[in-house]
């Protein structure tokens, strides 16, 4: 079975969301991973908008690339700029994808304004992850 990485700054929003729709849309047939260069905690916020397109991640952890130097991951998607750039070296033959999502955490404004960032950021992940499991399991 593939093992997908997904890799973020902190680990918090981004990477946390990619996680619960590559697993949702893999449907059991990749191990699923995230992580982050740093770890902030998984986001409120992430939780709640997930939540709200039917999608758990309340038990979601946020955790440290270095937790998982020992797996050979299969694909690794890097989903910010910052985390590709210090993306560490996998010594295995991972395939390396990107995209640079915005960061909803970093959203200004009313309450609804950043809960409609997160929502945008959240059907921009959607859609990508959809297409990826589509593109490479199917």
């Amino acid at each position: 079975m593939k093992k997908i990485l997904v890799l973020c700054t902190g680990n918090s929003c981004r990477s946390q969301i990619a996680e619960g729709y590559l697993r949702f849309f893999a449907n059991g047939r990749a191990i699923i991973y995230s992580a982050g260069i740093e770890t902030h905690g998984v986001n409120p916020k992430a939780i709640a908008t997930m939540a709200e397109d039917g999608i758990d991640i309340s038990m979601h952890t946020s955790n440290n690339i270095n937790e998982y130097r020992n797996i050979d991951f299969d694909l690794v998607i890097t989903v910010c700029d910052n985390a590709k750039e210090a993306c560490p070296y996998f010594p295995n033959k991972a395939a390396q994808f990107h995209h640079n999502f915005p960061d909803p955490a970093k959203a200004t404004g009313t309450e609804d304004e950043i809960k409609q960032m997160f929502r945008e950021v959240r059907q921009q992940i959607k859609i990508y992850c959809e297409t990826f499991i589509k593109e490479h399991f199917n």
